[in-house]
Parts: C-alpha cells; structure tokens; sequence
C-alpha cells in the first residue's frame, strides 16, 4: 500500500465535497431532472435481450453477495496459496474499508432511486447514492492495484480496473438502478476512504501487523524495525543521503 502526503487533510476533502454533491442531488432540482434524461436515453437507446441478460449478470456478480464472495476467495488465496498475509490484511482492508464507505455516504445522502418503473430490477428506498456495486468495484480494483505495483502486471491492472469500473457502472445505469451522480459519487467516496485508509495502515497498523496472533504461521510478517527499515529506505531523504544508505 503506498504512502501518500496530506492523506488526511485530502481524504476528508473529497469526502466532504462528494457528500455536498449527492445532498445536493439529492434534495434539489438542480441536477436530477437531466439525469433522469440521461438514464432514459441510455435505456431507450441500448436495451436488448441479450443485453438486459449480460447486464444483469454484471451486477449481481458486484452485488454484495457476489462481492464477499470476491474477496473471501481472493484473501483466502493470499492467505493460505500464496503465504502473503500482509497482502491478505491489506486487500481485505482496502475492500473493505473503500466498499463500506458506501454505505456511510447512503446514510447520509438519503437519496431515493429511479423509479421503479424503469428499472429491469426495481430496488427501492433511499439509498441511490452512491452506488455500492461500484464502490466494490473501485475498491476490489484499487487493492488489485497495490498488489501489482512494481510489477510487469501493473499496467494492466490499471487499464483493467478502469474497464471494470466503467462496465459495473454502465451496467447500473443500464438496468436503472442509479443516477450517473450516483455512480460518480462511488469513486469519489471510495477513492477518499481508501486514501484515509493508506494513511493509517503506514502510520498504525503495518507497524503492528507481527503482533496479531498466529499471522505468521501462514507466511512472513516483518516486525516493527524491518518496516521502519523499509520505509526509510523508500523515503527522498534516504535515497538522495548517500552516507545513511551505505549504512542501512
């Protein structure tokens, strides 16, 4: 997971900002009568057969069953196949944390859906925005991100994630179940919470992470003075001070 300056002043933010959004889409007449027109076009213009079927399919594989399927199975690979629990704690928390934002920003947002009459899957109550389905996907991409950073794997994870993202976020315009804010909404709010995540992991619980019982016996789990090895030798000042670096 990277380390990124002003983590915290900058999550809250885009937070704040992205709530300010969805409250004014929600609760005003500014923005919601284009967006209904947008999501009418898109319906009226691209719906199929096989197209409502392939969409519907999308959505209930980013669906919250479908998701804590995703990630048990992918932290359980890190975990118990690959011997990488660090890399297990860290994709489990970065989906975790970038998916349930989500539902922080529902609560207090409170917007009400499309109507119903338009969706191929009419889900009701006042939790449009943002899209969880999306947050999932941004945040599974995100961790899928970290993990490939450095690596000959790292382009096509971005490039990937990317498509993913704008598949998920289609297919719940597609079937009517959000507003396009509502999909903005997901990586503005994601992307925040996962940026406040980063923060803490470097500052709080990487440098504990050896002390969690039994973590171990399925790989290696660096104690406190590796990491605070490793990330001096990953700061400006260790690699631009020669004599520090021929003493580390």
């Amino acid at each position: 997971m990277p380390q990124v300056r002003h983590w915290l002043r900058n999550s809250l933010i885009v937070f704040a900002l992205t709530i300010a959004l969805g409250l004014v889409a929600a609760h005003t007449s500014l923005l919601q009568p284009d967006e209904l027109r947008l999501d009418r076009a898109l319906q009226t213009d691209t719906r199929t057969g096989w197209l409502n079927t392939a969409m519907l399919g999308v959505s209930n594989i980013a669906s919250p069953v479908g998701g804590l399927i995703i990630l048990a199975l992918w932290c359980g690979w890190l975990l118990l196949r690959r011997h990488r629990p660090v890399a297990a704690v860290s994709t489990f928390l970065v989906v975790a944390v970038g998916w349930n934002s989500s539902e922080i920003a529902k609560l207090i947002v409170a917007r009400n859906r499309p109507p119903a009459v338009y969706s191929l899957d009419p889900e009701i109550g006042s939790n449009s925005f943002p899209s969880g389905h999306v947050a999932f996907t941004v945040s599974a991409v995100v961790a899928a991100y970290f993990l490939a950073r450095g690596t000959r794997w790292q382009r096509p994870a971005a490039l990937g994630g990317v498509a993913a993202v704008a598949l998920v976020a289609f297919s719940r315009l597609y079937i009517g179940a959000h507003y396009p804010i509502d999909v903005l909404g997901s990586v503005l709010v994601s992307g925040s919470a996962i940026l406040f995540l980063t923060g803490i992991w470097h500052a709080w619980l990487l440098p504990r992470l050896h002390l969690v019982p039994y973590l171990d016996r399925f790989g290696p789990v660096e104690p406190l003075a590796a990491v605070e090895r490793e990330l001096d030798h990953s700061s400006p000042k260790a690699m631009t001070d020669p004599v520090r670096s021929r003493s580390a």
